[in-house]
């Protein structure tokens, strides 16, 4: 299968000039559209164009111009096949053996912050993947390129053969450029479900990242897909596990929260404490103490570069990841000096984040659902209760809100304006979360009078508020619309508390 005529059409130029050329030297007749043809010619690459070997122009603004019976009869008929040689003959195709082809840039069209729909749309590559799907169809004949990291092979397989590839290689190019293009199918799908607000169904293909050692248990055998390293790099430690991986978005998502200087410790996707503080080691101080049994294992995020200071406090316990936008060149020498410690430096904020969906898998097909992005505002116009709130509560009940958000539901958060003072988290019963979290505060001897509650969703029974007013709490937050709020309220007013109905929950499975 000596390749005599190739077909090349790229958005991504890189190294075709050079392709094309060494090809050229090869004997191949290179025919090529608008923009390659005007760079091959601009490299004295002698080229043809298109429209010469369809005999038909580019129009509709190039719309049109490779969907030619001429291209795709050239493509598509068998060699060797009397039938379709004789058919071939008689309706002018001449053969193409090579086609070079690369997709407009959807993917990353529709990654720009403000694209519009119809800048997404032109972005739509129609002809490329027509191309490459009938090349690849007859992969026994004809060869096929989708990735310019690709060309050197083709060449030197051209080289060892004669001008001709091998049926291996060209069978591993066609298989590489049907993902490709069912890979770009699946982007433009998602896209337009998601922009034109259907749910016809839904489809996700990301790129293997990495396989892990095993999942959440040892006899689980698990893989990363996507572009976690484009957020997150590992400067020190041992491979991340699954487990890791898990721990280091959660700590990303609750960080995120906060634009203060602030520390949160974090264990198996909860938090353990949070501090806020200018002084980095007062707001690990802060953290740590609510409490000091739960962090041993544990993953630290910082939303500021850790300092020396702050790496001595923190490398007092045991610790599985620290996460941080940066490190002191003295706070990350101490930290290397632990073996097992994985350092991980936030290369984006977690705000920035363009992840609008969370995904989980369920017996027979997957969950799909925005990510919990509610937010609150204007809380004083909120408050529920005879009393308002003094500027001192406000403060502790958004911070409460703030981290109420990121704990495994039953949840209830005691804090004041600038930390957690105790955490309950996952029980089956929301009184339960509130006598854990009181328990905590107890055990790390945290006194809770003039404390915020934040609950994740409504007191269903006054016995809950009543329960926290009694741990100390003079005030609560929490979504608010039980069939029982009445109650709810008329106790917090008997007990002069003052309260808010955010009007939204934050269930946490």
């Amino acid at each position: 299968m000596r390749i005599t005529r190739a077909l090349i059409s790229v958005s991504n130029k890189k190294g075709v000039a050079s392709f094309a050329r060494a090809l050229e030297k090869l004997g191949v007749d290179i025919i090529s559209t608008g923009g390659t043809a005007e760079l091959l010619r601009k490299e004295d690459v002698p080229v043809r164009d298109i429209s010469s070997f369809t005999d038909f122009p580019e129009v509709l603004e190039g719309r049109v111009k490779t969907l030619h019976p001429r291209v795709h009869g050239g493509l598509l008929y068998k060699r060797g096949n009397a039938l379709h040689e004789q058919q071939a003959k008689e309706c002018g195709f001449q053969p193409i053996d090579l086609v070079v082809v690369n997709l407009y840039p959807f993917e990353a069209t529709i990654q720009k912050p403000d694209v519009t729909l119809a800048e997404a749309i032109e972005q739509i590559d129609i002809g490329g993947p027509s191309m490459i799907r009938s090349a690849a169809k007859n992969y026994e004949s004809v060869t096929v390129v989708v990735d310019p990291m690709d060309y050197d092979l083709v060449l030197e397989d051209m080289r060892d053969h004669e001008g001709e590839t091998t049926l291996k290689l060209r069978e591993r190019l066609a298989i590489k450029a049907f993902i490709k293009t069912s890979d770009y199918d699946r982007a433009i799908g998602s896209f337009l479900n998601r922009e034109q607000s259907t749910d016809a169904s839904f489809s996700l293909s990301l790129p293997l990242a990495t396989r892990l050692r095993y999942g959440e248990n040892p006899h689980q055998t698990a893989a990363l897909y996507g572009d976690f390293d484009q957020h997150f790099k590992k400067l020190h430690g041992k491979e991340l596990s699954f487990n890791n991986i898990l721990d280091i978005s959660a700590a990303a998502g609750l960080i995120a929260e906060f634009s203060e200087p602030t520390v949160a410790i974090l264990k198996h996707t909860n938090p353990c404490g949070v501090g806020s503080d200018p002084d980095l080691r007062e707001a690990w101080e802060k953290a740590f103490a609510t409490d000091k049994q739960a962090p041993f294992g544990g993953v630290i995020v910082c939303n500021r570069p850790v300092t020396e200071e702050l790496a001595k406090a923190i490398s007092e316990i045991f610790s599985e990841v620290i996460i941080a936008p940066g490190f002191e060149t003295e706070a990350r020498a101490l930290f290397q000096k632990k073996k097992n410690l994985r350092l991980i430096r936030a290369l984006k904020p977690p705000s920035s984040e363009k992840t609008p969906q969370d995904i989980r898998s369920v017996a027979g097909g997957l969950l799909v659902q925005d990510r919990d992005a509610g937010q609150v505002i204007d809380l004083a116009t909120k408050v529920v209760t005879n009393r308002k709130p003094t500027d001192a509560e406000m403060a502790a009940m958004i911070f409460g809100w703030r981290v109420v958000k990121h704990v495994k539901s039953n949840a209830i958060v005691y804090a004041a304006s600038d930390r957690t003072l105790g955490i309950g988290a996952g029980q089956m019963s929301r009184i339960d979360a509130s006598r854990i979290a009181v328990w905590k505060a107890n055990e790390a001897g945290l006194s809770l009078k003039a404390s915020a509650v934040a609950s994740d969703a409504f007191f269903p029974f006054a016995d809950g508020l009543l329960a926290a007013a009694d741990a100390g709490a003079t005030c609560a937050i929490q979504p608010g619309g039980s069939v029982r709020d009445e109650e709810v309220i008329a106790a917090a007013n008997e007990r002069d508390m003052a309260m808010i109905f955010t009007g939204v929950r934050h269930f946490r499975h």
